[in-house]
């Protein structure tokens, strides 16, 4: 829900006032509940601030056990791994690292990233219960809480992993390369110096992988150094391509920031955002006027443009605002209301039309610059048809005839009052249909 902000031409008592109508049936939808801060506890962004306290407080719980000079398994699960001491002093840093992570994917509203966070949490939880120690208790009731809230917003992370097909051979084929590794090193334990176990193989075949070579673990003969040789070469080879693949989208899209247009991660975040297709001299005031109450995103051709309100703080899609394809990108599905001003009549029409066929549910109010254009644009799908020409002709008349009046107030009143008219109408209209 948008808090109406007030207008810069309403004298200081009149501020006290209820919002001024025509700007609430503007941007006001009565059928939402207004429950505005239950609905930011209780949603997706919340979550991804419970799984990076958890992760903090994983690794603070890591560090504490990683400095004790022996962490007891004294919690009522600790008796089931008498073994484990050595693991469990391990743990906290290992499931910080891991759930950082997975709260890096729930910002994205990834569905794989949800997964995971089902998956950690519970087990960063269990930490407690191995120890008994109280200082791990905020950690345990953090984990708790934030599986809870993952779990209930779990139609919120619907987004799935956006990879190429090459992303995801070059990804596959390094795994590959890890696993034939490992197993190979394991089948040939015999012939290595160092190798007798499956956690041997894994070492052995990360600091070989990472051209570490402490030297404790080594090949003893032509195979297994050849072995080596193919894990060396093949390994390398499958982590360039792969992290190729991965890092050359993420720097194109910093560079698409940095000309001015939001990159995927950002898009992401939208949600009950204001889309204002164009940018010109009507929506110059509304930015202003929005700014703080409501995320806005422009959506210019113009990078120029783009660029110079990027540098203002404003989020831009650098894309043509009469694309629906381009939209969808900008999220309209997400989006609270649409604002069409292109400073151009045709160009609204094609829009609206845009707009529309990208969400057939979302709000539209247009600017038209010619009022013999209203009908159009309200023919083509626009809920509200704005002139500013018109506006501000009436504005200029009342304000020279009578100084002590308030046009702006006279004239957003006129306004609303015509707009219950219509909706009166509409009703009556529908009414009758239903009678017949």
């Amino acid at each position: 829900m948008f808090r109406t902000a007030v207008s810069p031409f309403v004298s200081g008592d009149q501020r006290d006032r209820r919002p001024e109508p025509a700007v609430e049936e503007l941007f006001e939808h009565p059928e939402r509940v207004r429950l505005v801060e239950w609905a930011a506890a209780s949603g997706p962004k919340t979550s991804v601030v419970l799984s990076a306290t958890v992760a903090v407080l994983a690794f603070i719980t890591g560090l504490s056990d990683l400095s004790a000079t022996t962490v007891s398994l004294a919690g009522p699960l600790g008796g089931l791994f008498p073994g484990a001491t050595g693991l469990v002093r391990l743990y906290g840093v290992f499931f910080a690292f891991l759930i950082g992570a997975v709260t890096v994917g729930l910002r994205r509203r990834l569905r794989l990233a949800w997964y995971g966070a089902v998956l950690a949490l519970p087990l960063a939880a269990l930490l407690p219960l191995l120890t008994a120690d109280p200082t791990d208790v905020p950690l345990f009731a953090a984990a708790v809480l934030a599986v809870g809230h993952v779990l209930v917003n779990r139609e919120e992370f619907d987004r799935a992993v956006d990879l190429t097909a090459f992303q995801t051979a070059a990804l596959v084929a390094f795994l590959a390369v890890q696993v034939y590794g490992t197993v190979g090193t394991y089948a040939l334990r015999e012939e290595f110096v160092g190798v007798e176990s499956a956690t041997d193989a894994v070492y052995y075949i990360v600091v070989t992988g990472t051209t570490v070579g402490y030297g404790d673990a080594t090949p003893t003969t032509q195979l297994t150094k050849l072995f080596t040789l193919s894990v060396i070469v093949l390994g390398t080879g499958s982590f360039t391509v792969a992290t190729g693949s991965l890092l050359v989208p993420a720097i194109e899209s910093r560079i698409s920031s940095a000309f001015g247009n939001m990159n995927a991660s950002e898009l992401s975040l939208l949600e009950d955002h204001v889309l204002v297709l164009g940018h010109g001299d009507v929506t110059e005031p509304l930015l202003e006027e929005l700014r703080g109450t409501t995320d806005l995103v422009v959506v210019t051709a113009d990078t120029e443009t783009a660029a110079g309100l990027r540098e203002d703080g404003v989020n831009v899609v650098t894309a043509d605002p009469t694309d629906a394809e381009a939209l969808r990108g900008a999220r309209i599905a997400d989006a609270a209301g649409v604002v069409v001003a292109t400073a151009d009549d045709a160009n609204d029409v094609l829009a609206v039309l845009a707009a529309r066929q990208a969400n057939p549910d979302v709000r539209i109010v247009a600017a038209a610059t010619d009022r013999r254009h209203v009908d159009k644009l309200e023919n083509v799908g626009a809920d509200r048809v704005i002139t500013p020409t018109v506006i501000g002709g009436r504005l200029l008349g009342r304000a020279v005839m009578d100084g002590t009046a308030n046009p702006v107030e006279d004239v957003l009143a006129e306004s609303a009052d015509a707009a219950d008219a219509d909706a009166a109408a509409d009703a009556a209209d529908a009414d009758a249909a239903d009678g017949r």
